[in-house]
C-alpha cells in the first residue's frame, strides 16, 4: 500500500488551517510541502513561516521538498521549522554528499529530487546515504501538470538500483499523480504519491485520499 502525500502547493491558503485539519483527519501519510525560490524553478511558493504554523498544525510527517538553489543556507531553519524530511535537487547541489550529511545531522531525513530529464544512473554513489528519491514526473514549478509517462522507466530503473543494493529507500512520486494513473505507477515500484490538484482540486478531498490510498 502506497503512502499518500497531498502537496499544499494545491491547497487554499485562505483557508490552511482547515485544510491541514482534513488532512489530520483524512488517510494522508504525509504532508508535502514544496518550497520554490523563482530561481531553480520558474516560481515561487512559500517557506519557512508557512512551514512552522503547519508543523504545529499536524503532527503528520513534513515532507520538505527544497526547489532552490543553495539549499545547505538552509537547512538548518528548516529542521528548526520543523521539518521531518528534507528533499534537495541533485541538480542544484554541486556537492551532494555533504549536503546529504548536513541534513542527517540535522536530524531529519534526506531525500534527493531528480528532474525529468536527469537519468536515475547518477544516483548510484549517493543511494546507499539517502533516505527517499522524489522522481519527478513533471517539469518542476507548477502544479496541475500531466505525468511524463517516461517517469515508469525511470521508476523501474530506480527499484532496481535500490533492491539490487539491499536498500530501504522510499521512491516518491511527484506531479501528475491521478486516480487513473496511480496503480501502474505504484506497479511500477513507487512508495509514496504526491497529490496535488488531484486532492485538492476534487469535490471530496478525503474521498479522493481514500481512493488513492486503497488502489491495489
Amino acid at each position: 500500500m502506497a503512502l499518500i502525500a497531498p502537496s499544499l502547493l494545491s491547497a487554499n491558503f485562505l483557508q490552511l488551517e482547515t485544510e491541514c485539519k482534513m488532512l489530520n483527519d483524512s488517510q494522508a501519510d504525509w504532508f508535502h510541502l514544496d518550497v520554490m525560490d523563482g530561481r531553480f524553478v520558474p516560481n515561487i511558493s512559500f517557506g519557512i513561516p508557512v512551514i512552522e504554523h503547519i508543523r504545529k498544525a499536524t503532527s503528520k510527517v513534513c515532507d520538505v521538498h527544497l526547489m532552490i538553489l543553495e539549499p545547505e543556507r538552509y537547512a538548518e531553519a528548516f529542521a528548526r521549522a520543523g521539518a521531518d524530511h528534507l528533499t534537495v535537487h541533485i541538480e542544484a547541489c554541486t556537492h551532494l554528499h555533504r549536503n546529504i550529511q548536513q541534513i542527517r545531522a540535522l536530524g531529519m531525513k534526506a531525500g534527493v529530487a531528480v528532474n525529468p530529464h536527469t537519468p536515475v544512473a547518477l544516483l548510484e554513489d549517493i543511494i546507499g546515504d539517502i533516505d527517499l528519491v522524489c522522481l519527478m514526473s513533471v517539469n518542476p514549478g507548477f502544479g496541475g501538470q500531466s505525468f511524463i509517462p517516461r517517469t515508469l522507466e525511470k521508476i523501474r530503473a530506480l527499484r532496481q538500483m535500490i533492491d539490487d543494493n539491499g536498500l530501504n529507500v522510499q521512491i516518491e512520486i511527484d506531479g501528475g499523480v491521478t486516480l487513473a494513473n496511480a496503480k501502474e505507477i505504484i506497479d511500477a515500484g513507487a512508495d509514496v504519491l504526491v497529490a496535488g490538484n488531484t486532492v485538492f482540486k476534487s469535490d471530496n478531498p478525503v474521498r479522493m485520499i481514500d481512493a488513492l490510498k486503497n488502489i491495489r
